[in-house]
């Protein structure tokens, strides 16, 4: 039988649902976390919303699915982290930790004698991710971007297969390849072989309901894929492209963005992307595309700062 899982001293028994504010190493931060053991076994997914503060359909999803599994049907565990930036969530934040300006998805391992963003990092990978089977990281774009739900998932030997079979049973389009090592599932992927992904849905800094109900459907059709929980009712799928390989546009310098691409456009190398300018209209840099592929997301706003990952687009290959 299944016999439940402890956390950071914390007991949750099968067949049960419980609720708890966890504090990492004693840090001022009630970190909100459901845990829902079954009453039969199996592995235990993890599912996290708000690595990035301002990402709220993750949360929005959490909210909803903690009160709608029944420990009766479920098999296996299922731990639900509602809000991982709570610091950054409160000071309305739209990504970074405030305390420390450390982005949570290029942050690990962490350092426990760290800053607060150094100790929630070290404090997931040597309490949480021992329990663990397999990570759900739901995200959404930045406050000025515009993305195609997508899912991103690891480029690590022992665990690529079995993430990307899990990818394939979801309802976004494109399937990413990363070598992201360093991020919350990055890091558990390429390092302790616990296999996982990145959800992206939605954008803007704001939620919408048709974007809840996206990573809602994500986390059921993880569930069914891998016996954890049957579907209630069908759930629509869409026809997936996969992209072995990915490239980013970063910007080497600030200015005023002109973008000249959408989401789901084909360029061909050599394509222009989009022109930065000054405020009078006069051209500093164009950037051009130097692979064949389809835009997956972008920065929309007219603001640049030197450094902004401000394009994404999957290689045709």
């Amino acid at each position: 039988m299944n016999t439940g899982i402890m956390i950071d001293g914390v007991a949750f028994d099968r067949n049960d649902r419980k609720q708890v504010l966890f504090h990492p190493y004693g840090l001022p931060v009630d970190l909100p976390v459901t845990v829902i053991c079954g009453k039969n076994p199996g592995m235990t997914l993890m599912v996290s919303a708000q690595i990035h503060s301002g990402e709220y359909n993750g949360s929005g999803a959490l909210m909803r699915l903690a009160k709608e599994i029944d420990p009766d049907k479920l098999s296996g565990n299922l731990i639900l982290f509602h809000c991982v930036n709570v610091t950054g969530f409160w000071q309305r934040k739209r990504r970074y930790v405030p305390e420390d300006m450390a982005n949570l998805n290029a942050n690990f391992p962490g350092n426990e004698n760290g800053t607060l963003g150094n100790i929630l990092a070290a404090w997931f990978v040597k309490e949480v991710f021992p329990h663990v089977d397999f990570i759900a990281d739901l995200h959404n774009g930045k406050d000025n971007d515009i993305l195609e739900p997508c899912v991103f998932f690891p480029r690590a030997e022992k665990v690529t297969d079995v993430a990307l079979a899990a990818a394939k049973c979801l309802n976004t389009k494109y399937l990413i390849a990363s070598s992201n090592a360093i991020g919350l599932y990055g890091y558990a992927a390429t390092h302790m072989n616990i296999p996982g992904m990145i959800i992206e849905r939605g954008y803007g800094c704001i939620q919408r309901e048709e974007w809840i109900q996206g990573h809602m459907d994500s986390v059921r059709l993880l569930m069914d894929h891998f016996g954890m929980y049957p579907l209630e009712k069908e759930i629509e799928k869409c026809e997936q492209v996969i992209y072995p390989r990915s490239a980013y546009v970063t910007f080497d310098r600030r200015g005023v963005w002109n973008p000249a691409i959408k989401v789901n456009q084909k360029v061909k190398k050599g394509d222009l992307l989009g022109t930065i300018t000054d405020f009078f209209g006069n051209e500093i840099k164009k950037y051009f595309a130097e692979y064949d592929g389809t835009i997956i997301y972008y920065i929309a706003g007219m603001c640049i700062l030197e450094g902004d990952e401000a394009i994404a687009y999957g290689i045709d290959e």
